[in-house]
């Protein structure tokens, strides 16, 4: 695999959406080109950031009023 297939292939093997086969060539890439290790470390920490950021609550009033506006939506939808 080269550099391009890995940049293609990186988000889904970060989520083991590969085959067998080609986590491991993903593996096995990494290994051996650092520059793509490196890219790999970065999207880790960028999505542990944002996963973290995402699992904060709404403030009260925010949610109530994301709630509102969706049941009036389905109540025009019907």
């Amino acid at each position: 695999m080269n550099c391009y297939e890995i940049r293609e292939q990186i988000y889904s093997y970060m989520d083991g959406e590969l085959t067998l086969w080609r986590m491991r060539a993903v593996s096995i890439h990494l290994s051996e080109c650092p520059p793509c290790a490196s890219g790999m470390e970065f999207k880790v920490v960028l999505r542990a950031s944002v996963a973290q950021r995402s699992a904060e609550a709404l403030p009260s009033e925010l949610q109530g009023r994301i709630l509102a506006l969706i049941a009036a939506e389905r109540s025009g939808a019907e």
